[in-house]
């Protein structure tokens, strides 16, 4: 493997990491049933990233005058941050802890790989849409699995509800794309990762804060909530947003979110292992068709076809390149 081969799949493993710590999230909230999803998601992402910025706080000083020249990719990203998670935790308490993360994680690759199509002008290989096509009917398979599921067990009206966060899950999905293109953006402007994610993350924990002030009160309430909100916050916030950073920095946003799929995946298997959701067999067939969907994207290409990085055409620059 050639030197950009090594640092794609180091980028790689540390998404597939940060999704890994991602996929607690929605068994983890249901060990707080009296936090709403909104004091959750702005207790995970808003104290999340405003950590991240501390612990950025000096990348963050020496980039002032990067940051400030991009303010506007800044602020498309924060303001994507601080929509992301109150849109996530309230699809996954509507419709479930698998068909929420299946939703918005799921379509997430969608909307990167149009993103930077119509604003970067980037082609898709055939490769990447074969394990973004996998990957999509998978998580689809394992939605409509979990919502019939529900629909026959609680009827119409939980029916309802599964309508209503499935399309939360859809803007999770579209805001999840816009600041991961965001945090790359700013990363291959030669932005250093810690300092574009630090600044991105940290803008949106500020919005945040208004939303934790209003609706955390349950979140002290108790130390079993506290716990709940901390672990969030430091674990999967914290240390997956750190590891996605790294990531991102070495693969382009559309190939991290495809290898995000793998969240729904974990998210679904531990809300049948640990919550006792059930999951029908279309249902465990869907997360066979995620998990081929990474399989197709990790596999090493060959060498004779290292000049195609999977995800885009040979056109994009060497720091950049995705040859995982």
């Amino acid at each position: 493997m050639t030197g950009t081969g090594r640092s794609a799949g180091v980028g790689a493993l540390c998404v597939l990491a940060a999704s890994v710590l991602w996929g607690t999230t929605g068994t983890a909230a249901t060990f707080a049933p009296a936090v709403g999803p909104l004091a959750i998601g702005a207790a995970a992402m808003g104290l999340g990233g405003l950590l991240q910025a501390l612990l950025a706080a000096p990348q963050i000083t020496d980039s002032v005058a990067g940051l400030r020249e991009r303010r506007g990719t800044v602020l498309l990203g924060a303001a994507s941050v601080a929509v992301y998670p109150l849109a996530f935790y309230s699809s996954m308490h509507l419709a479930g802890v698998a068909v929420g993360t299946v939703v918005s994680i799921g379509t997430a690759p969608l909307a990167s790989a149009l993103i930077e199509r119509v604003v970067d002008g980037r082609r898709l290989t055939r490769r990447w849409l074969l394990a973004a096509t996998l990957g999509l009917l998978g998580t689809v398979l394992l939605c409509v699995a979990e919502a019939a599921h529900a629909t026959a067990a609680t009827g119409r009206s939980s029916l309802s509800a599964t309508l209503l966060g499935i399309g939360l899950g859809l803007v999770a999905a579209a805001t999840y794309a816009l600041y991961s293109w965001a945090a790359h953006r700013l990363i291959t402007r030669r932005i250093p990762s810690r300092a574009a994610m630090g600044a991105v993350f940290g803008i949106g924990g500020l919005l945040l804060l208004p939303v934790l002030a209003i609706t955390g009160a349950p979140l002290v309430a108790s130390w079993p909530n506290a716990a709940v909100g901390a672990y969030m916050a430091l674990v999967p916030m914290l240390v997956g947003y750190v590891l996605f950073g790294w990531g991102l920095a070495h693969v382009p946003a559309s190939t991290a979110t495809t290898l995000s799929l793998l969240e729904p995946a974990v998210a679904a298997l531990l809300a049948v292992l640990v919550v006792g959701e059930r999951l029908p067999a279309a249902g465990w067939a869907g997360i066979a068709l995620v998990v081929t969907c990474l399989a197709v994207l990790t596999t090493p290409t060959p060498a004779r076809r290292a000049r195609n990085p999977v995800g885009h055409d040979s056109n994009r620059s060497p720091k950049t390149a995705d040859a995982v």
